[in-house]
């Protein structure tokens, strides 16, 4: 590429000397016109002792090389910077712009070079913004399938499993009763099953509460809850208590991780934790937004569950996705408190 570059400058210079060589010659031509030698003159003159031929060779070849040089070094320096320009965009760099100078067909061609890259830099922008809607339509969806299927499962959970478990509690309870009188070791067995029966069902119920709609689907926060913890009431004997704050702005996607948050903790309660009551606070301040669900439970080992727990990581990770905390305190045979902390960093969206 130097070597293209250095060229134009050489080519200058050529063209100049030849240019020089013409016009000295015809210069010296009508000078010597009236001699009687003419041309040859040149030879047989001399200034200071060199015949005028050299001197005359001299002087064409410095005024062509100065000529040339001055002439073709702008130019040379405009190319470079369209030269430039064209590798700049060749590697993808389109913000660049060519400088423009004067208004000759070296300046049409950098603002042709300009208009191009302006052009390719929308494009540009354009696929990304595309590809971001695009990655966006496809988590949509995918959240969508995964809602219907969930709802699904619920469904066929509720109309099968969960009536067969039932219809077993019932069965053994009855055949208990019949057998009251015969062995203790039959009575034993039966209450066994009964047991098994009686926590297959809880779980199932805490499971059926889990698969609901993994997102708020257009109703606020607020609704969410409320509407999750009256089912709770209405089905499973708690006492259940909520203070959520009712002022309260927090952009969508915030509000359906903390929805997922609670009813995973909801489910965890109804599994493990044997609770008689439950509350929920929600408050926001001015730094941050606060989220505790407190339980009367059997509680656990905070250490060794929480290494272990599914649903405690998971809750964690949603908090840590929008830049909250999660803290665990657990007493055993007195009960569990969760809390998490969310910094307010969405003022003016």
């Amino acid at each position: 590429m130097k070597k293209r570059l250095a060229s134009i400058r050489w080519q200058f210079i050529r063209y100049s000397i030849i240019v020089a060589f013409i016009l000295a010659f015809l210069l010296l031509f009508l000078l010597t016109y009236h001699e009687p030698r003419g041309l040859i003159t040149i030879f047989d003159r001399k200034l200071m002792g060199i015949p005028l031929f050299f001197w005359f060779i001299a002087i064409i070849f410095v005024t062509g090389f100065v000529g040339g040089y001055v002439q073709a070094d702008p130019i040379r320096k405009r190319v470079d910077q369209l030269v430039h320009g064209a590798l700049r965009f060749e590697r993808g760099t389109f913000t660049h712009r060519v400088e423009i100078e004067g208004e000759d067909e070296i300046a049409e061609l950098g603002k042709r070079l300009n208009v191009m890259a302006q052009n390719f830099e929308e494009q540009v922008a354009s696929l990304q913004r595309l590809s971001g809607e695009r990655a966006e339509m496809k988590e949509t969806i995918k959240k969508a399938a995964v809602s219907e299927e969930r709802q699904r499962l619920a469904r066929d959970l509720h109309d099968a499993v969960s009536q067969q478990l039932f219809a077993i509690s019932m069965m053994t309870a009855a055949i208990k009763q019949t057998m009251m009188q015969t062995s203790e070791q039959a009575v034993d067995q039966v209450e066994m099953v009964e047991k098994m029966a009686n926590t297959a069902q809880a779980e199932m119920r805490a499971l059926l509460l889990h698969l609901r709609p993994a997102h708020l689907e257009g109703k606020s926060l607020n609704t969410g809850i409320h509407q999750l913890f009256q089912e709770m009431k209405d089905k499973y004997e708690m006492d259940v208590a909520i203070t959520i704050q009712e002022d309260m702005n927090i952009p969508k996607g915030i509000e359906d991780q903390i929805f997922r948050m609670v009813q995973e903790a909801i489910s965890n309660v109804l599994r493990h934790a044997k609770a008689t009551q439950l509350e929920l606070q929600i408050k926001q301040t001015t730094q941050e937004l606060k989220i505790k669900l407190i339980d009367n439970g059997i509680g656990f080992d905070a250490k060794h569950v929480q290494q272990n727990s599914y649903g405690l990581h998971t809750m964690r990770e949603r908090m840590t996705e929008i830049g909250g905390t999660l803290q665990i305190v657990s007493v055993p045979k007195k009960g569990t408190q969760i809390e998490a902390i969310i910094p307010i960093a969405w003022k003016g969206e």
